[in-house]
Parts: C-alpha cells; structure tokens; sequence
C-alpha cells in the first residue's frame, strides 16, 4: 500500500517513518536474459541455464545490479510525492548484496525514510531499503538510495 505526500512539506513530515513493504516480484530466467542483454553482461551464473545447475549456487541467478534496478519500481508501490515538478535519482550511499537471488525467486522492498534534508530548490531524502527475498534468511540487497525533489 502505497503513502501519498502532497508536496514537500508533507514529505518533511514523514522523515524516519517506515515506509511499508512491496508486493512480491518474481524473477525468472526471461527477466535475468533481458537484463543480461540490456547490458551486456552474459556471464554463465546468470544466463546458461544448464552450466548455472552445476555452478556454486544450483541454479542461474540474478545479476545484483538487476536486483538494484528494481529498487526504482518497488519504491514506487512504497511512497508517491505529488505536488512537485521534478524527482530525480541522486545516487547510492550504501548497496550490499548478502545472498544470491536464484531463478524462480521472489522478491519485496521494505522502507524507511530515513532522512528529508533540504536542498537549494527542494529536498533530497535517504531511504533505507532491504530487498527481501521470499522464505531466504538473508535479504537479497541492502541499500540507502538517495532522490531530489524539487518544488
């Protein structure tokens, strides 16, 4: 369920708030060849099917940075600032990777909004995200993402 913020003043207002979790998305193998094809990376643990089976996981796995990727639209589901006129990426201050996301899994974001700081123009939040990992231990990302909103 997503939380809907009018403006930046709203978004001020929810700074170290949970932001909820995500619903499940599932990774197989044609959203693993797609990435591998987007950014030319191939390498065997991630797109030969049968070689991935005999490899050190038991089975293909996601790329991380395509696990990354999926931040963006999982956050999305989280929190909808309205009332701006431009959201931007800014960057990343922390990603890690703890466990391998195989073909077949599925996954969901988790959220705070760790921080609202302002910014010449609006405000750049910090949210920190797990990457859950259906029935795993161990999450498959850990991150802080950094975005602008600017008024």
């Amino acid at each position: 369920m997503s939380i809907t913020v009018d403006g930046i003043d709203a978004l001020k207002k929810l700074a170290g708030s949970e932001l909820g979790t995500s619903e499940w998305i599932d990774i197989n193998q044609e959203r693993i060849n797609g990435f591998a094809d987007a950014t030319g990376d191939h390498q065997w643990i991630h797109v030969d099917v049968e070689r991935a089976k005999e490899g050190p996981f038991g089975a293909p796995i996601a790329h991380g940075y395509l696990t990354l990727a999926l931040f963006i639209p999982l956050f999305t589901e989280l929190l909808d600032v309205q009332g701006v006129a431009t959201k931007v990426n800014y960057g990343l201050d922390k990603v890690r990777f703890p466990a391998p996301v195989k073909v077949g899994s599925r996954l969901r974001l988790v959220g705070t909004l760790a921080s609202v700081e302002d910014v010449p123009g609006g405000v750049q939040i910090a949210v920190d995200g797990t990457i859950e990992i259906e029935g795993a231990a161990k999450p498959a990302c850990v991150l802080r993402s950094l975005s602008r909103f600017y008024a």
